[in-house]
């Protein structure tokens, strides 16, 4: 395996960087069709500007309902690329998912599920129907240097850990992100057209609202966390952060309610200064900012009793839970 050159934002000249990558793209796709996952992510949004503006209609776009999204994510993200002129299918495979995690609570193993899941089950159908040979997706470098390093293992990397795509899921997988950070993806998505709301987005994680659930992953668990993301956005978006998010701890915590005991749940507030995720703080809210948030985390998600907020730096915390 060869060492992944890195392009550093200072260095980086988007115009370049793109022509370079369609081309690419193109010379290895030939005259043959490639599909790619769009998860509305910065990573993927980029990724399929990319991959339409070297292949057209050639390059069949996907939006994978697993189940673990934001609320209302598939629908909001496929209506964007249409008025960009890029049509993307909705794959609903949301019980392929809560069936790979039934019974799983090792971290690990979760992420590994999901990857397995994602690359062998669900894309692996969608390649044989297409006829596809390629499949292009947004890895970074930060995803890559994670992985290695047994940081943690992120659900887009595979080459660099020994493993042959085109042996494990029957095709090829082309990274045209993969020497950029992330502040330079941005500066990417911005030259390729996106909107600001989607070139300045806030980063997700490869498998979704799973990476915010510590235990065992359930319908039931995923529509709590999803309810708690949904406050934690509305009332940190303006904060000027990297990142934030709502994390739903595993063991239930005394609480009380209406003079009674009330033995509820548990949600970990992140919100984190960042310029690429490899290093991070947790960002200094106005405790009146804190407040309100837990206030309305535990009056509008049903069954939250304690509201926590993380204060521990990257490293040796990551961003996300899991």
């Amino acid at each position: 395996m060869s060492e992944i050159a890195e392009v550093k934002l200072q260095d980086l000249n988007t115009q370049d960087f793109i022509e370079e990558k369609v081309r690419q793209i193109s010379s290895l796709v030939g005259e043959a069709e490639a599909i790619n996952a769009l998860s509305g992510g910065v990573d993927s949004s980029a990724v399929t500007m990319l991959g339409h503006r070297a292949l057209g209609s050639r390059l069949k776009t996907y939006f994978v309902n697993n189940g673990l999204m934001r609320e209302n994510e598939p629908q909001e993200i496929v209506s964007l690329f249409k008025k960009l002129g890029v049509n993307v299918e909705i794959v609903d495979a949301q019980e392929e998912f809560f069936n790979a995690l039934k019974s799983i609570t090792d971290p690990e193993e979760k992420r590994e599920a999901i990857t397995q899941t994602f690359y062998k089950d669900v894309f692996g159908k969608l390649v044989k129907m297409s006829g596809a040979k390629y499949l292009l997706q947004g890895t970074i470098l930060t995803d890559v240097d994670e992985t290695v390093a047994g940081i943690k293992r992120q659900h887009n990397v595979f080459e660099q850990l020994g493993i042959d795509p085109q042996e494990a899921f029957g095709y090829k997988i082309i990274e045209p992100l993969v020497q950029l950070r992330k502040d330079g993806v941005r500066k990417v998505a911005q030259a390729l057209g996106l909107p600001e709301s989607m070139f300045r987005r806030m980063p997700f994680p490869g498998p979704a609202l799973a990476a915010r659930i510590i235990g065992e992953v359930t319908l039931e668990k995923i529509k709590t966390v999803r309810v708690a993301t949904k406050i934690v956005e509305e009332e940190l978006s303006s904060s000027g952060a990297f990142q934030y998010m709502a994390i739903l701890h595993q063991d239930r915590v005394t609480g009380m309610r209406l003079g009674k005991r009330d033995f509820g749940l548990q949600i970990e507030v992140r919100c984190w200064d960042s310029v690429d995720a490899r290093k991070a703080a947790p960002r200094r809210l106005p405790y009146d900012t804190l407040d309100r948030l837990a206030n309305r985390v535990v009056t509008e998600v049903g069954g939250v009793v304690s509201v926590t907020y993380n204060i521990t730096t990257k490293p040796p915390s990551t961003m996300e839970a899991i």
